[in-house]
């Protein structure tokens, strides 16, 4: 499926392409159930501990020369276990809890096959790159999980670069990847913060927000060129796009021809 003007289509990879935040939900209520059968916690003691811990991941600030991913996040659970239960820490339990999270949020996170369906579709037309944000470790153990990586040309972590998403340099890093220009390319995610704004820093051709949810974006918020409920609506958009593409072409042609009637 090609598109007049479009020769890259750039995807988020969390709560995007996959659905992170499901496979999490599923994760935490592993932990909870381990912590009540196994370790003998009260429900809301167990659901305390794990509050505690999204809270942690959620203003998480991770710098790899310091530590690894691993060692931040049992610590993590080993801080929310003290908060909430007291006594002396127990590290050993905190490393429990974060691998089971870790392996059960892993095993959840799948590419949905009319996902799989769609990449390969719009694969025939332009060439697909995968943009995701996070430590390096942890978003190459998501890419592995979900099996993605033959549906796409170039995949690039944003942990692996000198900067993230919104930073336009990364962008910039994609377009050369792929030998493609900023106006040539689509950036899809559900983040406004970050791929929408990202995109935009850019100058790509098109921001396309994933709002499942339908919700207005804040006052302040960036404004993506085009919203969308399901990913698998993307190719619907890109149609769009070609035929304003035409008609825009059509106006110019017209217009010229007027000119030399003159």
């Amino acid at each position: 499926m090609g598109v007049h003007g479009v020769k890259a289509v750039f995807f988020d990879l969390d709560n995007t392409l996959i659905d992170t935040a499901a496979a999490g939900r599923r994760a935490i209520e592993e932990v909870i159930n381990a912590l009540q059968s196994k370790h003998h916690y009260g429900e809301g003691e167990a659901r305390a501990i794990c509050d505690k811990v999204q809270a942690k991941l959620l203003k998480e600030c991770h710098d790899p020369a310091r530590m690894c991913i691993t060692d931040l996040r049992i610590s993590h659970w080993e801080e929310a276990i003290q908060e909430t239960i007291g006594g002396e820490a127990n590290r050993n339990l905190a490393a429990e809890c974060y691998f089971l999270w870790k392996t059960t949020r892993l095993q959840n996170l799948t590419l949905a096959e009319d996902t799989r369906g769609m990449l390969t579709e719009l694969r025939k037309g332009v060439r697909l790159l995968l943009l995701t944000n996070g430590d390096r470790q942890t978003q190459r153990e998501k890419i592995e999980a979900c099996a993605c990586q033959p549906y796409f040309d170039a995949i690039v972590v944003g942990g692996e670069q000198k900067e993230e998403k919104p930073a336009p340099s990364i962008f910039r890093y994609c377009c050369d990847l792929l030998g493609v220009q900023p106006a040539e390319c689509v950036m899809v995610g559900d983040s406004l913060d970050t791929d929408i704004q990202g995109g935009l820093n850019a100058g790509l051709k098109a921001t396309v927000w994933l709002n499942k949810a339908m919700t207005a974006p804040g006052d302040a918020s960036p404004v993506p060129h085009y919203i969308i409920s399901s990913v698998l609506d993307l190719p619907a958009v890109l149609q769009k796009m070609e035929h304003k593409m035409n008609a825009k072409l059509g106006t110019d042609n017209t217009a010229g021809s007027n000119e030399e009637a003159r």
